[in-house]
């Protein structure tokens, strides 16, 4: 009798430290938005002109995207919600930091977006014909 208590008293702290962990990690994730620049150097593109911002920002968003698709992935999997939260988290948070910053420079430069460059005319299809060979070898 003695161990059947002790077995079940056991499951129940686990379950118990699952529900607190599962708390704590939802916690963490609806504070990313506010603590996300806490995690990038404030300073980091003071420097930067506007092609260098607009490069950076472009990367950010990617990098941002591309750990968005691996913290869903994680989370299809078995105690995917606690995978995703410690692989991914921390630089998802440091990435959003780092881009919330880049648009701050971004806007204080008062930046514009590089128009994407026109593309050079098809060749014409005659231009684009090869000469005839003849039988002859030129002289």
């Amino acid at each position: 009798m003695f161990a059947s208590f002790s077995s079940s008293l056991r499951g129940l702290g686990a379950l118990l430290a699952l529900l607190v962990a599962g708390a704590a990690l939802s916690g963490c994730a609806s504070m990313s938005e506010t603590v996300a620049p806490a995690f990038a150097d404030p300073a980091k593109y003071e420097l930067y002109d506007c092609k260098q911002l607009e490069g950076e920002r472009k990367l950010l968003a990617k990098r941002t995207d591309d750990l968005r698709a691996l913290m869903e992935k994680a989370e299809t999997g078995a105690g995917g919600a606690v995978v995703s939260e410690l692989a991914y988290r921390n630089d998802y948070v440091a990435v959003r930091g780092q881009a919330q910053l880049a648009e701050d420079a971004w806007r204080r430069n008062r930046c514009r977006e590089t128009p994407p460059e026109a593309t050079p005319p098809a060749p014409s299809p005659a231009a684009a014909k090869p000469a005839p060979k003849s039988g002859r070898a030129a002289r």
